[in-house]
């Protein structure tokens, strides 16, 4: 009896202390990684003596549960400050997300699947008039006409100058760019963005914050679904084509099927950077398109680390990203895993 809890029942199973042992293992990660969202939950149920002299542990043995703040923070006096920025955080979150899923999931397709060769005398004379726009507009130039100058002055150069460039791009070479502006830290970036907001005048609006974290998470959504699309076979695809398939009816009625998983994963990817970016949002909202994890800082600033209430705002900060993980976590694992090995 002891030598068979010591040995295998078979190739692919290990012994019964084997199993004890990962079990106890994993038991014991996942309370430490369970501990501090339970400890947040009961907190948000506390009072402040409570918290200040504690610590208690168990609900209704150690102390006796409150709503109290809970009501100040949803219904109290703390409520507008709470209501306006949380839904702020939904609306340009979701947004953001699904449009950086829609444009870079066609534009990894056609990384993926289509050839390209941009000379570099176009690149360069679109990054030279996307330069002299930018500075127009921040120079007080209504934005219009420096969009319509810069049009005008690209297509100039582009069949005069752009010509004498023979050097051209590969499809490796416009990915690995796309992915590199990932690279850069918004820090560098943020006053910038500010300076060319604040002349669109769309400072403190939702649209500042769509656009910017659109232009941000692009890149991830490219890298990611590029990886994603490699792994489907490019013969599907042929067989469509055999059979009369426009290219719009195979991207739509046979990739995208099959890549429902790298969606999924993708755009939760995205979602959870959009919502819980803080930098850019400090920069380009201040009162009415403020999202909530500059309400949470703010409520830590004025008032001092009242945990009771910080829990609560933390609580319905993350709560709504976990329960989506949840409900979408079958299509998350195919997600990540497809085309992590490669050979």
């Amino acid at each position: 009896m002891i030598k068979s809890f010591f040995c295998r029942r078979s190739l692919f199973s290990p012994s019964p202390l084997r199993m004890t042992l990962s079990y106890l293992a994993l038991g014991s990660w996942a309370l430490v990684v369970l501990f501090p969202l339970y400890w947040l939950l009961i907190t948000s149920f506390k009072l402040p003596i409570d918290v200040n002299t504690g610590p208690f542990y168990v609900p209704g043995v150690d102390f006796q549960p409150s709503l109290h703040a809970w009501h100040y923070i949803l219904v109290g006096d703390l409520s507008n400050d709470t209501i306006r920025p949380y839904i702020n955080t939904v609306i340009v979150a979701l947004t953001s997300a699904s449009l950086a899923l829609l444009l870079g999931t066609t534009a990894a397709y056609g990384l993926t699947r289509f050839e390209y060769r941009p000379r570099v005398g176009a690149i360069l004379a679109f990054i030279g008039c996307l330069v002299l726009v930018i500075f127009a507009i921040v120079s007080g130039v209504p934005w219009q006409i420096a969009v319509v100058a810069g049009l005008a002055l690209f297509v100039l150069l582009l069949q005069t100058l752009g010509r004498r460039f023979k050097r051209s791009l590969a499809n490796s070479d416009i990915a690995f760019w796309l992915v590199s502006q990932r690279m850069l830290p918004p820090v560098a970036v943020v006053i910038p963005i500010y300076v060319l907001f604040q002349r669109l005048n769309l400072l403190d609006t939702r649209i500042a914050l769509i656009v910017t974290y659109l232009a941000t998470n692009l890149p991830i959504v490219v890298w990611l679904m590029r990886d994603y699309f490699q792994t489907i076979p490019v013969e599907l695809e042929e067989c469509a084509s055999i059979d009369g398939a426009s290219r719009y009816r195979i991207f739509w009625s046979i990739v995208l099927p099959l890549s429902v998983p790298g969606l999924v994963a993708t755009f939760l990817f995205v979602l959870v950077f959009a919502w819980n970016e803080y930098l850019l949002a400090l920069f380009l909202s201040s009162s009415r398109a403020q999202t909530l994890p500059l309400t949470v800082a703010a409520q830590n600033a004025t008032r001092g680390p009242q945990w009771w209430y910080m829990s609560v705002l933390i609580l319905i900060m993350i709560v709504p990203v976990v329960v989506i993980a949840i409900v979408l976590e079958r299509y998350i694992a195919r997600g990540l895993l497809v085309g992590a090995i490669k050979g």
